[in-house]
This record gives C-alpha cells, structure tokens and sequence, in this order.
C-alpha cells in the first residue's frame, strides 16, 4: 500500500477505521473502555503478585504461611470478577441490542456472496428492482497476477459498487449460494456471514458521503483474496440520481429474447459481457490461469453442440468452481457464448440466440 485510503485501510494503522456510523462509534468507546478495564486488572493483579514476591521473599527472612483457605479470600475472588463482568456486559447490552434491530429500514438489500463475487438486489425501498453484479475490477487482478501492485485502493476497487444514501437505516440481508462468505465493511461495524440456504440480516446508517472498502473476511476458496466490497453512500439527490440513471440502464439491457443478432453483433456484445465478468478469472486472453481452466481452444467452447458452454454457465461446474451464470440476461449469456466461441483460436462459426439460452433454461 502506497498510504491512506480514505474509508479503507490506513499506512501503519493500529487502531479500528474511523467511524462513519453511530453503532461503529459506540463500538469504538466499547473497545476502549474494555481494554482500560483488561489494563487496570492486569497492572492490579500482576502489581500485587510482584509486590508479594519481592516484599516476602525469603532472602529478607520471611517465611511461608501455612493455610488450607480462606473464606474472605474465596467470597472476594468470587463477587468482584463477577461485579466486573456484569458491569462490562451491561455496558455492551444497549451497542449489541441495536445492532441486532434491523427494523423499520428505508432500505433493503440482499446480498449474495458467490465465488467469487458479490450480487446485490434491492428489495425495498427507493432502488427497488435494481440488480447487478459487483467483481474485482480487472485492471486490479492483472497487477497482481504480474507481480505488481499499485496505488492505495490496490484489490478494494470494484467494477459496481454497492451505492446507498446517507442518513437512511439500510438493512443488508446476506446469503450465499456456493459456501461461507462474509460482508464486512469496518468503517460502518458491520460483518455478517452469508450462508449458503440461510437469510442473515445486519444495517447500518451512514453518517455522511464517500466511499467505503472492505472484504469478505470468511475463507472461501482460493480467489479469496480478489472478493472486495465497495460502499459509496451519496446525498440523497445524487442517489435519486443514480436511481434512476441505473433504472434506465437495466431497461436498456433488457434486450428482446425473441430477437435474432447478427454474429457480428452478437459477439461485440460478447466481449463486454466477458470484459465484465469472465477476463478475471480466465485472463482477456482466454488462456486462464494455474486451476482456472483456458478458454482459449477449451473443449466444450469448441464442441459442436453449443448448448454444453450454455449450460455451464447456467449450472457451473467442478463443485462450484465455476459458478454459475443465472443472473446474466438470456442476451448477455447467448453473446458472451457466442463471442468465446469465435474468439481467440476458436473459430467455429457458431452463434447462439438468446431464444436458445431461454430453452436452456426450462427443466
């Protein structure tokens, strides 16, 4: 890291993120207060036994007492960890209830953790009917597939970030659907795992506007490392902004099914799709990289059935390795397909319609 990023990970940094969000502030003053409490009962507790040994030692003639208990000493060392663990958990109880209350949000977005990327659906409230994607931007994977990283957002920057109002109570719901991922942004105090076949829920309200990092913080697999998360919090103008703006895209790409491309046309298409979604994983040029298998001259890419690539991108395969693809429109799927299929040392001359990605669909 070359400094600070501003909402992320700071040069030589020792104490939690700054807070954006009021609960990340009470776990702030929580943090502190416990470790005055752990400070003040070791310098209590060690100050006490060293004070023992050198006052009594035997060199200064004192001998040992010979005692079998002591019904003061055993009421005393009963009663006070007791009174200092209440008192530490009724200073915790108010921070830990709140967090837990994800009622009466303004906003509700669920949150998939996939291998390795993250979906977002806005369920409720302003945005409602928004979905996409959020990968690992390319450019970001490439440096550190060579070798060289660079600048202080190295492996946080992502190609869609989750975008949120300020001042608004956002309920995240997080669920997985391949293993264990976890959502974590430090700067709101927010971690909640997603759980494959579970709904979990967490919220925060943002405090003011910006752009917030952080990563899936459970193990989950090799590209670990590559599943960031990205939170910008705008004005509520600016969100309105983007709210409609992200509308009219999602209407723009909701192409026809029915409408039949041109391979030309299609396969342009293809490679934006692919730009977007695939090149981190198996590279621009299609020839992956270590377990990620190539594209470039890959059997089932250059099968003559083209419906076997559709169905992997459906279903995945390799226990999830490869996930699936279910969330891409019948469009990009059919254009993605059909641009690694004439791409690359594949030229087979193959094209596939939407309308077959839509028959591929049906049990």
């Amino acid at each position: 890291m070359a400094g600070d990023l501003a909402g992320g990970p700071a040069k030589n940094q020792l104490d939690l993120h700054p807070a954006v969000t009021r609960i990340a502030s009470d776990i702030h003053g929580l943090h502190n207060y416990m470790l005055i409490v752990c400070l003040v009962i070791f310098l209590a507790v060690f100050g006490v036994m060293f004070y023992s040994i050198i006052k009594h030692r035997k060199s200064v003639g004192h001998k040992s007492a010979h005692f079998h208990e002591s019904v003061g000493v055993e009421i005393a060392w009963t009663i006070v960890p007791f009174v200092i663990v209440v008192g530490m958990g009724m200073a915790a109880t108010k921070t830990v209830v709140a967090m837990k209350d994800t009622s009466n949000a303004d906003l509700t977005i669920k949150t998939t953790g996939m291998q390795w990327k993250w979906g977002y659906d806005y369920l409720k409230g302003e945005g409602e009917g928004i979905g996409f994607v959020s990968t690992l931007d390319v450019a970001h994977r490439n440096m550190s597939d060579s070798g060289r990283p660079s600048g202080d957002n190295y492996l946080l920057k992502v190609d869609n970030p989750l975008v949120v109002p300020v001042n608004k109570k956002i309920r995240i719901i997080t669920t997985a659907n391949d293993v264990i991922h976890s959502w974590m942004v430090p700067a709101f105090a927010v971690k909640q795992d997603a759980i494959p076949g579970f709904v979990r829920d967490a919220w925060f309200r943002a405090e003011k506007t910006g752009d917030f990092y952080g990563q899936c913080v459970e193990l989950c697999g090799k590209e670990h490392a590559y599943m960031p998360i990205h939170v910008k919090v705008l004005s509520a103008e600016d969100y309105s902004k983007w709210v409609d703006g992200k509308k009219k895209e999602i209407a723009a790409k909701a192409d026809d099914p029915t409408k039949v491309w041109a391979l030309d046309a299609l396969a342009a298409r293809g490679e934006k799709v692919y730009n977007a979604n695939c090149a981190v994983c198996h590279r621009p040029d299609g020839k992956g990289a270590g377990p990620i298998k190539p594209i470039d001259g890959a059997a089932v890419v250059n099968d003559a059935d083209k419906i076997k690539q559709v169905m992997v991108l459906l279903n995945g395969q390799n226990n999830g390795a490869m996930p699936a693809w279910k969330g891409l429109s019948d469009t990009e799927i059919a254009a993605v397909v059909t641009f690694t299929k004439n791409n690359w040392s594949n030229k087979t001359g193959q094209i596939v319609q939407p309308a077959d990605v839509v028959a591929a669909r049906k049990p």
